[in-house]
């Protein structure tokens, strides 16, 4: 391993050199600044981990300095030297960012613990660093999160199917991911680099959704200003999702159907022919065939549209995913509200799991993003949470509190949950540290969110372990 580099940064030459050398002794690789724009130079080119700095300092001070390195990017960890031991020049430095302090005269083996504290933060830092990049490549399939056995079978399917030209359908309740869905088998095809294009059909009018899809010519109805291409033509050689295909009209239903077969339309009010090379990947909430049985919707049209079926499952089926949705919902709107909020409270991750989520992704998501407004803290509290969400108020407990007085499957669950929060949802990670089965953690998640309550039993495991495969 190479030696940590760190950049000291002091007006008195003296005590610099002392100190530099001091450093160099203990195996460190050190560089030295007189003043902070000297330090800032030096940045760029040495590249340390930590440095080292005077607070009082000509042309500019060690705070300023500070400022200034983290404006240019520099991930350095900064620990303030200073000849004042006042805690406002304490508390200053803290605020600017400083990791830690040191009062003048310097103490040599204070300065050495003080370095090695704050360098193996740094590389605790960095790792878990890795272990979320890590956790979020594992995962995440084209912007997909969950590892439930379920949808690693839809992966598979998208995959498989998506190097074809075959019409995809996608089944699911609202709020399931369909589209999600849909423009990863754009992403997985050949058509990559041609367009996505997606319609909501249920969000137009018969007549609108026509004009939508196929185009119109100029004077075809009244406000038809101008010739106008349709969704189909801007997706020529790329992919249309047409999302909740199920609300179309019996007469939109007749000519999609037309283009499905023969690969050809005329816009609305025209009588040109069109032909267009696109990929359809359609998805609805609604049972197809049993409309196909009411007579609501073609037959025809859905046994084109029916080439491949995707079914996704409810959220309630795979509340195994539930903890690796949150943390990327609760890291993705931290960062768009500016809060720190990057963890859960005791007994948050078990209120939303005790929830079925009839809004599926959708719900949670918003519930997030709800509960980071609101949350007064670093954590996510069940006072941050919807109302309906909201169950018993958390003790606080942890494993350690636990013993003595708790019975094994409680001390589990919170083992568990405490688990699945430190590796940001990832079941596989979660097993691999509390050296169980993947299997069993999404078992016991499904056992914590049905309020059924945990053995903890050798004889059940072989079980609980069949039926998740099985699902």
């Amino acid at each position: 391993m190479s030696a940590q580099r760190i950049l000291v940064v002091d007006d008195e030459g003296n005590a610099r050199r002392a100190i530099a050398t001091i450093l160099g002794e203990e195996g460190y690789e050190v560089a030295e600044a007189s003043n902070g724009e000297e330090g800032l130079a030096r940045l760029s080119d040495f590249s340390p981990a930590i440095v080292l700095t005077d607070v009082r300092m000509p042309k500019m001070d060690g705070l300023t300095f500070l400022q200034k390195a983290r404006e240019q990017g520099s991930d350095a960890t900064f620990i303030v030297m200073t000849a004042f031991a006042s805690v406002e020049t304490a508390v200053e430095a803290m605020r600017a960012g400083a990791e830690n302090y040191l009062v003048k005269p310097l103490d040599a083996n204070a300065v050495l613990v003080v370095l090695s504290k704050a360098l193996e933060k740094r590389a605790l830092k960095r790792e878990a660093e890795t272990l979320r990049e890590q956790v979020r490549q594992r995962t995440r399939f084209h912007n997909i999160i969950g590892e439930a056995p379920q949808l690693q079978g839809i992966y598979e399917v998208v995959r498989r199917a998506a190097s074809t030209r075959a019409t995809v359908l996608i089944l699911g309740e609202s709020g399931t991911g369909k589209e999600l869905i849909a423009q990863a088998i754009h992403q997985e095809s050949q058509r990559r680099d041609k367009p996505f294009v997606k319609v909501h059909c249920a969000a137009l009018s018969e007549n609108l959704l026509e004009s939508e899809l196929f185009g119109h010519e100029k004077g075809a109805f009244t406000g038809a200003v101008a010739r106008k291409e349709g969704r189909f033509e801007l997706a020529d050689e790329g992919t249309l999702f047409l999302d909740e295909i199920g609300e179309i009209s019996p007469a939109v239903q007749v000519k999609l159907l037309r283009v499905l077969q023969q690969r050809e339309f005329e816009r609305v009010g025209g009588t040109q022919s069109l032909k267009v090379d696109v990929r359809i990947v359609a998805a609805t909430h609604r049972d197809l065939a049993a409309e196909v049985k009411a007579g609501r919707f073609r037959e025809d049209l859905y046994y084109r549209l029916n080439v491949v079926a995707v079914t996704l499952p409810s959220l309630r089926e795979r509340k195994s995913d539930i903890p690796a949705l949150v943390s990327h919902f609760l890291e993705k709107y931290s960062d768009a509200y500016g809060k720190e909020v990057r963890g859960l409270a005791p007994g948050t991750l078990q209120a939303m799991l005790a929830y079925d989520w009839p809004g599926n992704i959708r719900e949670l998501e918003n519930a997030i993003e709800r509960a980071v407004v609101l949350a007064g803290g670093n954590e996510l509290t069940t006072d941050d949470l919807p109302p309906v969400l909201r169950g018993p108020r958390p003790t606080g407990s942890s494993p350690s509190s636990l013993i003595p007085g708790a019975t094994l499957a409680q001390i589990e669950r919170e083992a568990i949950l405490r688990t699945l929060e430190m590796v940001q949802g990832s079941t596989t990670r979660a097993a691999e540290i509390l050296g169980i089965s993947v299997r069993k953690v999404q078992y016991r998640l499904k056992e914590y969110g049905t309020g059924k309550p945990a053995t903890g039993s050798d004889t059940e495991e072989e079980n609980p372990e069949t039926e998740a495969a099985s699902e």
